[in-house]
């Protein structure tokens, strides 16, 4: 059964949630994150997805605090994503307690060191972010679009040793209208060994039940979770199948 991974987006230290990555959209769902993993944590969740979208934003990673308050009060596995550029960065992020890093925008402005990542900290570290709109990878917090083709772009890295693909449909992300099905299963079918992690638009458990019979590993859900249409009931059930 797929697995449902629970999203925290920050924001000067809080969760949040975007419609389509606009900051100008913006819904406070809580002011401590710490408050909410462990919610999760006791819902037998054992994965976070943490998003600095400040990070993103400046390009540097500013939540640092919050990784390591999460991870040195909670059990849980934290894939980290937003604003990880240098070497410092990846480093920092983790001696702060996040197991995982998400290579967005750096994987596509900077693929020498992208791949240096790879080689140093091992590939299962490295999660490959493809934020897709108009078929093209955005970078920078979603506010540019770059010039790399969707599935391209995935078949470089698989190539350097990727496995794991956290990718987003832009236009579906925070809209509750459901998930990019399609797209999801235009990547396995190219990729069908791919750990592919779905990202955007997911509204309720059929949601769910739609992307595990697309064969998608695991889903990371947000803004239906705050907004109650999925349960820490319905994730428990789902993760403990």
């Amino acid at each position: 059964m797929i697995e449902i991974i629970p999203a925290i987006d920050l924001i000067d230290g809080k969760c949040v949630r975007l419609t389509k990555g606009d900051y100008n959209q913006k819904k406070v769902y809580n002011d401590n994150p710490l408050e909410v993993a462990k919610q999760y944590e006791d819902a037998g969740v054992k994965r976070l997805h943490l998003v600095d979208l400040d990070g993103a934003r400046s390009k540097h990673v500013v939540n640092i605090k919050t990784i390591e308050a999460i991870a040195s009060q909670t059990k849980l596995v934290i894939d980290f994503g937003g604003g990880v550029k240098t070497d410092d960065d990846i480093k920092k992020v983790f001696n702060a307690g996040a197991s995982m890093i998400t290579a967005g925008s750096i994987a596509v402005t900077n693929k020498e060191q992208t791949l240096n990542w790879i080689k140093t900290f091992g590939a299962d570290r490295i999660i490959l972010g493809a934020d897709v709109k108009n078929g093209y990878i955005s970078i920078n917090g979603w506010k540019e679009e770059g010039q790399d083709l969707l599935l391209p772009f995935i078949k470089y890295y698989t190539e350097q040793g990727i496995t794991n693909v956290l990718c987003t449909d832009i236009s579906k992300d925070g809209m509750l209208q459901g998930p990019a099905v399609e797209l999801y299963k235009e990547i396995l079918n190219v990729h069908p060994t791919l750990n592919l992690i779905a990202s955007g638009g997911v509204s309720s458990m059929q949601d769910i039940y739609n992307l595990d019979k697309a064969n998608v590993k695991q889903v990371v859900v947000g803004k239906a979770i705050y907004e109650g249409r999925i349960t820490l009931e319905d994730i428990k059930d789902c993760n403990k199948l």
